[in-house]
């Protein structure tokens, strides 16, 4: 299948947006309270779990196994979906997968969809494109709606407006609603998305969603969530629309299990998800009456075919990683550009992209310390350290060899290859101790003044170790 890339959010490369956002001190606050609360409260639920590092062992190897067998899998979900009266249409990209979303509400004949949280339909621009063919979404999930009534751009995979504190959120609801919130207290702000939303569930002739998992086995589709609007989209309407990525399936129940335990631990912190909700096919005179599944590859079999990057495509899109990342605690997950913010965007955006020449893709894999605490919190073992140095290295092969970096390092290796050469360079680059002040250099000409713009440099030792040694050791 060919590949699209996924939908940018109008931000500059990561370093330039980056260093904007650090400049936000009330946007840092709001992060640091709210990833430090989510975090401490995963550890607390993990704790709980004597054997949690077996259930991550177990989704990694189910993971593996569908990755493996994905055409097996596929055909197989397929022919159950299609056999319990459902629809399987396959999406070669965004364009394809926004085409078919749009068809099928305009058969319905329905101006406006509720919508279930979905990170798949925000990765293809569904809402652009089906405003743009005429068709209004509305996002029904709490924190979704504050995002999109806040004309704003999600920063969070599990909650997008987690940049925005309760005042901000209340001025939005005021400009936005017909009934404006009494107050900003959490109770006040609920109640008054719940009047906003309660008359579009009842109207709603479609609604679209995302997928947790799929079950191979049955064709059973299985969302998760914590307000029971999704109860709603998936219930009321007459047509149900899925966007599926391929990646999401797993074999069986007895699979699904594991990952009923793993991601409400890892994402919310809560022993099980408040609403699990499975559908399998078509009910006659229960619930949608009509259910389309639209597979989505759009860049999922090129990351496939990367046996260090494939990983990715375990992810169950918890935000754990996004949770203990110091990169994105400071910065938010706007400066990342993508739908998928945090570490596992860091390394799933670029492989969906597919592109190293494209600079806001080919800067991501750069948006970490490689402290690896994202693979420690990570419930199916997503090494992202490692795939974040593998996509660092094809960045650098796609600038080719005549780069002031690639020229750099070329001359540094002819420098090392020569004891000579290497001393020399030594006792030229000990000259710079005349720069420091306090033991340390904070500026160095061009092009030092690249690293120094950022970091310091220790000061250079008087005497090197090769010169010590020739004159104690003779």
């Amino acid at each position: 299948m060919g590949t699209n890339p996924v939908t940018w959010l109008g931000t500059p490369a990561f370093p330039v947006a980056a260093r904007a956002a650090l400049g936000d001190t009330q946007l840092r606050r709001n992060l640091r309270k709210a990833t430090h609360t989510i975090r401490d409260k995963r550890a607390k639920a993990v704790e709980e779990l004597p054997d949690w590092q077996q259930l991550r062992l177990a989704g990694e190897a189910v993971k593996d196994e569908v990755l493996s067998n994905l055409d097996t899998y596929l055909e197989r979900f397929e022919a159950a979906v299609t056999a319990r009266g459902g629809v399987v249409h396959w999406a070669r990209d965004a364009a394809e997968a926004n085409e078919i979303v749009l068809r099928l509400t305009r058969a319905a004949g329905a101006e406006e969809v509720v919508k279930v949280k979905s990170m798949a339909t925000a990765e293809i621009g569904l809402n652009e494109a089906l405003e743009a063919g005429g068709v209004r979404a509305v996002e029904t999930d709490l924190a979704e709606l504050i995002v999109q009534l806040g004309h704003d751009r999600p920063s969070h995979i599990l909650v997008p407006a987690i940049h925005r504190n309760r005042s901000e959120i209340r001025e939005i609801f005021q400009r936005e609603m017909a009934e404006a919130p009494a107050s900003d207290e959490p109770r006040a702000l609920a109640e008054a998305a719940r009047r906003h939303l309660r008359a579009k569930f009842l109207s709603a002739r479609v609604a679209v969603s995302g997928a947790n998992f799929g079950v191979a086995d049955t064709g059973s589709v299985v969302v998760v969530e914590s307000e029971g609007n999704g109860r709603m989209c998936l219930t009321l309407p007459e047509v149900l629309i899925t966007v599926m990525g391929i990646e999401k399936l797993v074999p069986s129940w007895r699979d699904l299990e594991v990952f009923l335990q793993l991601l409400p631990r890892s994402s919310t912190a809560e022993r099980m998800n408040p609403y699990t909700s499975v559908w399998t096919g078509v009910t006659p005179g229960d619930g949608p009456q009509q259910f389309h599944l639209i597979l989505l590859d759009n860049g999922r079999t090129d990351a496939l075919a990367d046996r260090a990057g494939r990983q990715a495509l375990r992810c169950i899109r918890c935000s754990a990683c996004l949770n203990v990342c110091p990169v994105y605690e400071r910065t938010g997950g706007q400066a990342y550009g993508s739908v998928y913010p945090g570490p596992i965007g860091a390394i799933l955006t670029p492989q969906l992209v597919n592109d190293m020449h494209d600079k806001q893709a080919a800067s991501l894999p750069y948006a970490s310390s490689l402290c690896g605490a994202c693979f420690e919190v990570c419930p199916v073992r997503i090494n992202i350290p490692e795939v974040l140095v593998h996509l660092r290295a094809k960045a650098v092969q796609a600038k080719g060899k005549r780069t002031p970096e690639a020229m750099a390092m070329a001359a540094l290796g002819w420098v090392l290859a020569d004891p000579k050469r290497y001393e020399a360079a030594q006792k030229a680059g000990s000259l710079a101790r005349y720069l420091a002040r306090g033991g340390r250099i904070s500026a160095l000409p061009w092009p030092g003044s690249k690293w120094t713009a950022a970091r310091d440099v220790p000061a250079p030792p008087a005497e090197s170790f090769r010169s010590w040694w020739r004159r104690t050791r003779g």
